[in-house]
């Protein structure tokens, strides 16, 4: 998880249903470690007490303009000092005041006040959202530098389906997180692949492996978030579809391959993290195999090497491989750094239940073309993937 310890966030929360939802966001935000003060117009009361909000971020909430005790908490202070304020839920009317410049509150008043980001998340019935009037507010609020995320679609409030539904809490975050995470990586394209390969031996067998993408997806999140235009070219996976970032779907090896060289020369960095098949039957069965109780033979051929064929042009792009090992760890990964023209290599056991495949942390090692190795200890993947584009960027710097 990314960690927000020390960045002061304002959530300012307005009269919709999906006020309730809010308070799972501030849960989300101290986790990661936020000091979250909570701001309400008076019709969020309504729907959600005050006192869910003080008990959740452990600050007082504040619901009105002319009730506060001193002066070290108002609409200026905190406006100042804060590093984002998120508008989660907004509702048409909000959002119409503050793209009017109207302050006739403590929440709308702290948006003329202040210097920090801000970060909208409009909730409402579909016709509300889509009514031009609705939209020509969201126009003008972007093109005065406010960040306003596009709502969620599905079950509404009324019992309808449509685009206006309060994003998920997690989605939030990531947007919070690339917000208050440098952007250390801005200008760096940087090309992913991520998850397994398949290869089938007739319509409903197929060969694979244990890889589920999380590595290659948490890289990708952690580029985009320190501001790299990233694309993913993901094998098959059940995670959700990264924000912000183009995606290039594939199944095979061949397929992968494919992706892989008709994108890289556009990219300052390929990041290889793919678990690709390295055996594909010789031949595909038309027809579903009968079992018929006796042992079978499947011919097997080698899949395409697409880390040695990047590593025999690369040209100026910097490349990273990734090494699964079981035995003779470092030897094979330094071997593999030379046999392929690799610029680093991530080295992990897999033999370890609790990181490599199918799991949610990973202990690696990250080796450089000269030798040299820095030990990653077991982490989140998540953090694991931040390591990893530090010790990128450092080595482009060289």
């Amino acid at each position: 998880m990314i960690n927000l310890t020390g960045k002061k966030i304002v959530l300012g929360i307005t009269g919709s249903i999906a006020a309730y939802k809010s308070a799972e966001l501030v849960r989300h935000l101290k986790k990661a470690g936020a000091v979250v003060k909570v701001a309400m117009t008076t019709n969020a009361t309504r729907f959600v007490t005050p006192l869910t909000f003080e008990t959740l971020s452990g600050n007082r909430v504040i619901c009105d303009m002319f009730s506060q005790s001193g002066t070290s908490i108002n609409h200026i202070s905190l406006g100042q000092e804060s590093h984002l304020i998120i508008i989660a839920p907004a509702t048409a009317n909000f959002l119409a005041k503050i793209a009017h410049g109207l302050g006739d509150d403590f929440l709308s008043t702290l948006i003329l006040a202040t210097t920090a980001k801000i970060l909208i998340c409009p909730a409402m019935d579909k016709e509300m959202f889509s009514n031009s009037i609705v939209q020509a507010n969201i126009i003008s609020l972007k093109e005065r530098g406010f960040i306003v995320m596009e709502p969620e679609e599905g079950m509404l409030a009324s019992g309808l389906v449509g685009l206006g539904r309060f994003p998920d809490p997690l989605v939030i975050m990531e947007e919070v997180r690339q917000l208050l995470t440098d952007h250390d990586l801005q200008g760096l394209k940087v090309l992913i692949t991520a998850g397994p390969t398949i290869e089938y031996i007739d319509p409903v067998r197929i060969v694979t492996n244990r890889s589920t993408g999380r590595m290659g997806y948490a890289l990708a999140r952690a580029a985009w978030r320190r501001g790299a235009e990233v694309t993913l070219v993901t094998g098959p996976t059940h995670l959700d579809s990264p924000k912000g970032i183009s995606m290039i779907k594939v199944k095979t090896a061949e397929e992968m391959r494919e992706a892989v060289m008709n994108n890289y020369r556009e990219n300052d960095v390929v990041i290889k993290a793919a678990a690709v098949t390295d055996y594909k039957p010789l031949s595909k069965a038309r027809e579903k195999e009968k079992k018929r109780g006796i042992p079978i033979i499947v011919e097997m051929e080698p899949t395409p090497d697409i880390l040695a064929e990047l590593g025999k042009d690369k040209g100026d792009v910097t490349l990273v491989g990734f090494a699964a090992e079981t035995t003779d760890h470092v030897a094979n990964a330094i071997e593999k750094i030379k046999r392929k023209n690799l610029d680093l290599i991530v080295l992990n056991d897999v033999s370890r239940e609790d990181r490599g495949f199918e799991a949610e942390t990973n202990e690696v090692r990250i080796i450089d073309r000269e030798g040299n190795q820095e030990v990653v200890p077991l982490m989140l993947k998540e953090d694991v993937a931040d390591r990893i584009l530090d010790r990128i960027k450092v080595l482009r710097t060289e």
